[in-house]
């Protein structure tokens, strides 16, 4: 069918060039050189003047946005510069007026005497008064050694003045008392106008006897250069400052507990609830400088950001250039581009048809006079074409039949590979079923050991006996493994829950040393519930399974529970057994953190672990929810409600005569 259809393709290419020809020749064809080809490559002219056309217009924004972000950077860097300067030396030319204060003599006597006297307290308010007035300074006080202020600039304000407040909770007062200077930023208690706070110890004969601190209003730097925001942010990232009244009392980054309870204890911004400024980062660009959006939504207007470090203090400068008007310049060039460019390509368009005018007349001419040969040279093509497609079809038949070589021999590749992963999986699987018998057989030894050589000969053949036990064990853990590979379902053995519990526990019993294990029994059928004991008798209490392979499923549980717990102050693993008239159901509940929602789904999953290289492979509960199916049971696991996670294995109960067995022992 192949053949036929490509046998089909030079007749009709042969039949389209005949109609064209034959429109060609015929002048009063309503087609005349106007064809799906010509359609189809008009379109794909005005295809590509698009693509030039929003390629033109995209490089050129680009181009004078890129620009104009450039020369905004660089003035953003100099008026940043500029505004750090400005503040850097105002703050500079009062760091030294709180020590020259400090070493005043009006200022030491007035706080070295045990009680304020009405001559020293009024020398030193008409003092600082006249200090505060010269160097313009908002306001200029004394603190003693109990955190009262005892002199200020404004002692004549009344109700405004410092006279008498308290200011041990400020950190500036806490950092000058240490022998420090004290640098703050905040919001006064008394005049409730923010202000900057420096402080210097009084030393009297070598103690520290109160604290000299100036204020300074900082309000003007708010005003000093409108035309673009600023803001200036403390060591917490608070703004305090900002010609934007409404970024005010915000932060630019999240503030721990910790530092939200300091400024609120310190009374810092006098409980101005502080919420974080909706500031996203777009860009970083060189030297730091950021493009960021201020708000929510696609409205929110966006900025440059350009950050300085004051240094002492801790602060941090931030100018915010609108990026508006480089937008705006790199739309205006963008459209010029365009308009440029849609009339070269009208300019273009017309030079085109102008000359396409010329060579249809001449084309026609030619065409004429090569119609017949063209007739002769399609016969040649069809032949050619014909022959053609022949190769092809030989080329696909050998390709065919090398892809189907190649398909048979990954397919024995991968039933080797199969091989050997069963062969790896089961070599895992013998190794991880080992582990607790020969951590047992270590334990029961040295055990032996140590009785032998105190001469206990009962007790040492107790071990001995144990020991052989599980020599015996281990072969028939290699012998059930066989039945975990072939899938194989022993429903005829049958298991009691206390012999399988008692030598589970027995092989256990180092690891459960500082763990407390409750064991309880419930009937569901008459409501009894009581404490289970595994040195005691229950007939009733036999499941339809292996009791090697319920040890190893028990052994697996509990070895992963005291994985969990290990490290816990109070260690707990409880152990319920529910039985009813067809099922028994044994519940190991742990008070650990629980399993991960993430890690549950994958929990039964051969190989899948969560314990560090080395310490597990991944293989205990792939293996014993296998042994609970082909027991015709169930394992599965989630997280109480009460904490720690549950694993509930359901089993099979065998029959039995007396139902009232189940209570014995209890």
């Amino acid at each position: 069918m192949k053949t036929a259809a490509r046998a089909a393709l030079p007749s009709a290419r042969q039949a389209s060039e005949a109609s064209r020809y034959a429109t060609i020749v015929d002048p009063n064809s309503p087609h005349t050189g106007l064809d799906i080809a010509t359609v189809t490559r008009r379109l794909l002219i005005l295809v590509a003047l698009a693509a030039g056309l929003i390629a033109a217009c995209g490089l050129t924004w680009t181009i004078t946005w890129q620009h104009g972000i450039d020369t905004l950077r660089r003035s953003a860097a100099v008026r940043v510069d500029r505004t750090t300067g400005t503040l850097k030396s105002t703050l500079d030319r009062y760091e030294s007026l709180p020590y020259l204060l400090a070493g005043h003599p009006f200022v030491q006597e007035v706080l070295d005497t045990p009680a304020p006297v009405p001559a020293l307290v009024e020398r030193a308010n008409r003092y600082l008064e006249d200090l505060n007035q010269r160097a313009r300074a908002t306001a200029t006080y004394i603190v003693r050694a109990d955190g009262i202020c005892i002199a200020a600039s404004n002692w004549r304000g009344g109700a405004d003045s410092f006279v008498g407040a308290e200011y041990l909770f400020r950190p500036y007062f806490v950092d000058a008392m240490k022998g420090g200077v004290g640098r703050f930023f905040g919001i006064g208690t008394t005049s409730h106008d923010p202000g900057y706070y420096i402080s210097q110890p009084v030393l009297r004969d070598g103690r520290i006897v109160g604290v000299a601190v100036v204020k300074l209003s900082l309000e003007w730097l708010q005003g000093a250069d409108a035309s673009e925001p600023l803001v200036v942010t403390d060591d917490h990232g608070v703004i305090f400052l900002s010609s934007v009244p409404a970024w005010k009392y915000h932060t630019v980054r999240p503030l721990s507990g910790a530092v939200a309870d300091t400024i609120w204890q310190t009374r810092q911004y006098a409980q101005q609830p502080i919420a974080p400024l909706p500031v996203t980062i777009e860009r970083t660009l060189e030297g730091g400088a950021q493009i960021v959006r201020v708000g929510g939504g696609r409205g929110a207007q966006r900025f440059l950001a350009t950050r300085r470090a004051i240094g002492e203090p801790d602060w941090h400068l931030i100018t915010m250039a609108p990026i508006d008007p480089v937008n705006a310049d790199a739309r205006n060039a963008s459209i010029v581009t365009g308009l440029c460019y849609v009339s070269l390509c009208l300019f273009g368009f017309y030079w085109r048809m102008r000359r396409a005018r010329v060579r249809e007349v001449m084309r026609s001419r030619a065409l004429l006079q090569k119609a017949y040969a063209e007739l002769n040279q399609r016969v040649a093509e069809r032949t050619a074409d014909l022959s053609q497609a022949n190769e092809q079809l030989q080329k696909e038949v050998a390709e065919r039949t090398r892809a189907e070589q190649e398909l048979r021999a990954a397919h024995e590749e991968l039933i080797q590979t199969s091989k050997l992963a069963a062969l790896g999986q089961m070599a895992a699987g013998i190794t991880h079923e080992l582990n607790q018998p020969l951590a047992a057989l270590r334990s029961f030894s040295d055990n032996t050991r140590v009785l032998l050589e105190r001469g206990d000969q009962v007790s040492a053949r107790e071990n001995l006996e144990a020991i052989a036990s599980l020599t015996e064990r281990m072969g028939k853990i290699t012998n059930q493994l066989k039945l975990f590979v072939g899938r194989a379902r022993p429903r005829s053995a049958r298991a009691p829950i206390a012999r399988a519990l008692r030598n589970v526990l027995t092989l256990l019993q180092k690891r459960l040393q500082d763990v407390t294990v409750q064991l309880s029994l419930t009937d569901t059928d008459s409501g009894r519930t009581g404490r289970f004991d595994v040195a005691g008798e229950y007939p009733a209490l036999v499941a339809n399974c292996d009791d090697l392979r319920l040890e190893q499923v028990l052994i697996n549980l509990l070895a992963n529970a005291l994985d969990v717990v290990a490290g816990l102050p109070s260690p707990q693993i409880a152990i319920d057994i529910e039985v009813s008239e067809a099922v028994l159901l044994i519940t190991v509940h742990d008070n650990g953190p629980g399993i991960p929602d993430d890690v549950l789904p994958h929990l039964f999953e051969p190989f899948f672990t969560t314990k560090e290289m080395g310490q597990g492979l991944g293989l205990g509960l792939a293996i014993s929810s296998s042994i609970a199916r082909d027991c015709g049971g169930s394992l599965v696991a989630r997280n109480a409600p009460e904490g720690g996670a549950m694993f509930v294995l359901t089993l099979r109960r065998a029959q039995v005569h007396a139902k009232s067995a189940v209570a014995s022992g209890s």
